[in-house]
Order: C-alpha cells, then structure tokens, then sequence
C-alpha cells in the first residue's frame, strides 16, 4: 500500500504585521505596495495630522522661525511609565506644518512625478502659463494634493489618523518592534487627553520625509538679529505670500530651486537690489539666468549680520547691504527621525546604515521610504515601497549584508557624509533599475506588478520644469532696461 505524503508546506512568512509612519506620498506608496503583496495580517499607518498628504497639505499659519541658539529638531516626548495612559495635551509640534504657499506649482515635471500607475490631471495655474506657456509640466499644490488623496481612498481606512510616533525600538528577546503611540484631541473624562499605548509589529517602514526641519546656517551675529527682530528672519517653508515682501529689503540665501523661485517671484515687488546670497555664485548652471534677471544683485555666502543701520548683512567679499528688512533662508532641511532607537541620523546630517537609503543594513525589517533628494519624487518613492513590501514579504531579492556595506562605504567616498549622500542625480538608471531587482517579478497571486525599467525620458520630462524657468529668465533678461537699481549703492559699500 502506497504511503500518500502530504504537499511540502509553504515558506514561513518572515513579517506578518507591518506599522507605516507616515501618510504623505511616500506613506502612501508604502501602503499600497504592502497590501498589492497580498502576504500581510497587519498592516497599519499612523499619521499626526488628521489628514493624508503630507507635505502637499496647506498650512496658512507657517512653522515659526527657529531660535539660533536652540536646536530646532524636537526631540520624542517621554512616554509615561505605565503604558496605556491618559495624560495632558501636549503642545502642537509646530514644526510638523508644510512649507507650501496658496499658489505653488510642482518643480518637478509632473509627468516623472507621478506613479506609474496613475497619470494626474491635466490642469495648469493662470501663473505657470504666463510663465511657461499651455499644456506645461507643473500642476498647482491643489491638484497633487487631491490626486494623493483619490489613491489613497482605497486605504483609508488603515489609517490612525492625529497619532504620533514618540518611540520605535525592537524588543531583543521577542524580535519584534514596540512602536509607542500618542494619540491628541481624545475626549476623556469630559476634558480632551492625550492618549499613550503601545503596539508591536514584525517590520516598521518610516515614511515620514525629510521637509519638517529647517536647515538655518551658523552665521556669526544671527542670534542679536532674531531677539531684537525675530519676525525678519525666515525660512522657505515660511514663505506664504510674495505681497509680505512688497517695498522691502530683501536678502535671499540659497542657490537651489526654492531660492530660484523666491527670486523669480520677488525680483519685481521688492525694494531694488533683490540680493541673493550662494556658497558658489553659480551652485547650479540650470539655473544661472534667473540669477541675472533684472533687479537682482548676486553675492557670496554671508560672514556676519549685524543690527547696525537698521539691519546689516555683511558678505565674504568685503561688501554689506545696509537696512535689510528680510533674510529669507532657502538652505533646505535637515534629516529628523527622533523616534527610532537607536537614532540613525549623523552629526551630518546623513542617515547612516540604510542600503539604498531604504533598507536598514543591520535588520531589514526597519525600513525608510522618502529619504532621497533630486530623485523624481513620487515615482522613486513607489520604487522604493514596492521593493521594500517584496522583502518583507520574503520575495525579494536583497543583497548579501556584506554588499550592502560596501554599496554604503563606495558611495561615501563618492558623496560625502553629509545630506549630499542621499542625491540621486545623475544616477538615475542605476539606482531605479537597483530597486527593479531587489523587487524582482511580482508574485502569483498578488496584485503586484512589473515595475518599468527606468527611462532616460523620465529625466528630460522630470526637468523639463527646469529648461522653462531658464527659457523664462531669458525673456526677462532681453527686456532688462537697468531700471530699478538706483538703489544699489545705498544698500552695497565696501566695507
């Protein structure tokens, strides 16, 4: 008599349950690649807004400007001792508001921006076709905005929504990750409460960007400056209205796309010379026109400021402008992820360990999404999502961690250990087709899909927005009569 056996049993799923921090886009690919798998329990998202969107919601009321004498990363809140509990309502964390203004366009061509899967309106501000003609690749804040929301309606219901993530560290016996929550505005007893609990998770993906710290530069006499005049100082994501600027004295500090903008969008309205103050005086050549446009004034990084003369800025060639009403600092943002345990940030600004800047090196079950510059946004956010949810599902194709550190450590030496670290520019193909193959095919079964190769178009349309802005300048340049500068030698005077 035959023995019959018994079909070999499938391989053990490494992660059942999965905690999403975050639900802006990167949270939201996050989301979604993990339920395409088909291969999780649990798959939650918490968000400390009451809201998805993340960096595309509108805050009118800007994060203030940070003190220079006080580190402007928050640090968690210490959770209470018994957990769960009910405590008093903590402060809002102002720094978790967006740096966008009522009519923002996307800088990135909105055909690279978009996912794969799903194209955007076809819809233009009244700004951007003045500037740039019909039919032209950005879109209003308002249209990504409701764009995310519309794929995200499928996963709503995942969502904890007016919850922070105050700790993430792993439990060594039972392997898994206690994930300390606090939830605002519960009603308690007749008076609003925090609420603190605790969940465990198998994997933890950290989708929360890199937008909500300022980066201020230490600049000799700043901290005079904002205790005698705090609300004359700012940062890009302060930046609300061109009409707060009119007749003033401006000085713009950065040399990147959001001080292009401010430039652009000022140069006309403020008091003559509009100053823009750069590390390097032509830090990126796709935008060296719209630093020559009319009214402004091009000058090296900062030395000192001072609150002589109603307000001095004093520059490394020797000249300063005198009666400055605004500095306006477009100097990006520095990484904040204060919740994980332990902290993988650097003193530089770098997050350190992170294969791809998405898998942790030492324990792939920590995973961030987002953590990339100059890297065509949403569409890499969703490269990333799907190969991390193929991982945790255990189909991925992950390196050896030995070829994980030694991506890390050839790439420093290319890089550098600061933010530059995690720019993709101009290593597009390398680094879309590297997540391809971690991702690999998608699963029977599953509701995945093949992610493209990547497409040296996507980078013509991702800065197409880019070759506009600098066609734009130029038509300002040809109509440049001098006008406007009779100022200039007021405001500059060798020192």
């Amino acid at each position: 008599m035959a023995i019959q056996s018994s079909p070999p049993a499938p391989p053990a799923r490494p992660y059942k349950s999965v905690a999403v921090i975050g639900a802006g886009p990167s949270g939201l690919s996050a989301v979604k690649a993990l339920n395409d798998e088909k291969a999780f329990d649990v798959i939650r998202v918490f968000e400390r807004r009451d809201r998805v969107g993340g960096t595309w919601i509108y805050d009118p009321e800007p994060t203030p400007f940070p003190s220079p004498s006080v580190d402007p990363a928050p640090a968690s809140n210490t959770p209470p001792e018994t957990l769960p509990a009910f405590t008093s309502p903590l402060p809002e964390d102002a720094t978790r508001r967006t740096g966008l203004y009522s009519y923002l366009d996307s800088n990135v061509g909105i055909e690279a921006m978009e996912f794969t899967y799903a194209s955007h309106p076809k819809i233009n501000s009244a700004l951007s076709i003045r500037r740039f003609g019909f039919d032209n690749p950005t879109r209003p804040w308002q249209v990504v905005a409701g764009y995310l929301e519309d794929i995200f309606a499928k996963y709503v219901h995942q969502v904890t929504f007016d919850t922070t993530v105050e700790r993430v560290s792993k439990d060594v016996v039972t392997g898994r990750w206690d994930v300390v929550l606090r939830r605002s505005g519960v009603s308690w007893k007749g008076e609003q409460r925090d609420h603190w609990w605790t969940e465990t998770f198998d994997a933890v993906v950290v989708a929360t960007g890199h937008y909500n710290i300022p980066n201020i530069p230490a600049i000799p006499g700043l901290q005079s400056w904002y205790d005698l005049w705090p609300e004359r100082l700012e940062h890009s994501k302060q930046f609300r209205s061109r009409e707060e600027y009119s007749g003033k004295s401006v000085v713009v500090v950065g040399g990147s796309v959001s001080a292009s903008d401010f430039v652009m969008d000022l140069h006309r309205s403020v008091k003559a010379p509009l100053i823009i103050s750069q590390r390097g005086l032509n830090a990126n050549p796709a935008l060296e026109n719209v630093w020559k446009i009319p009214h402004v004034v091009q000058k090296p990084t900062i030395a000192r400021v001072t609150t002589e003369n109603g307000g001095t800025v004093e520059f490394s060639d020797g000249t300063k402008a005198v009666g400055v009403d605004k500095i306006i600092f477009a100097t990006g943002y520095r990484l904040s992820y204060p919740f994980l345990v332990p902290n993988p940030v650097t003193d530089k600004n770098r997050l350190a360990g992170f294969y791809r800047h998405v898998f942790n090196i030492e324990d792939p079950s920590l995973t961030v999404i987002g953590q990339v510059r100059a890297a065509l946004s949403l569409r890499n956010y969703e490269y990333q999502a799907v190969a991390v949810a193929r991982v945790l599902a255990g189909r991925g194709n992950l390196p050896s961690q030995a070829e994980q550190k030694d991506w890390e450590e050839k790439l420093l030496a290319v890089r550098g250990p600061t933010h530059q670290f995690h720019t993709i520019a101009p290593d597009f193909k390398e680094y879309f087709d590297g997540l391809r193959a971690i991702a690999g095919p998608p699963a029977e079964g599953s509701e995945g899909y093949e992610l493209p190769p990547y497409d040296d178009d996507w980078t013509l349309k991702g800065f197409r927005v880019l070759e506009l802005k600098d066609q734009y300048a130029q038509r300002l340049l040809a109509k440049n009569d001098g006008s406007g500068l009779a100022d200039e030698g007021r405001l500059l005077a060798k020192l």
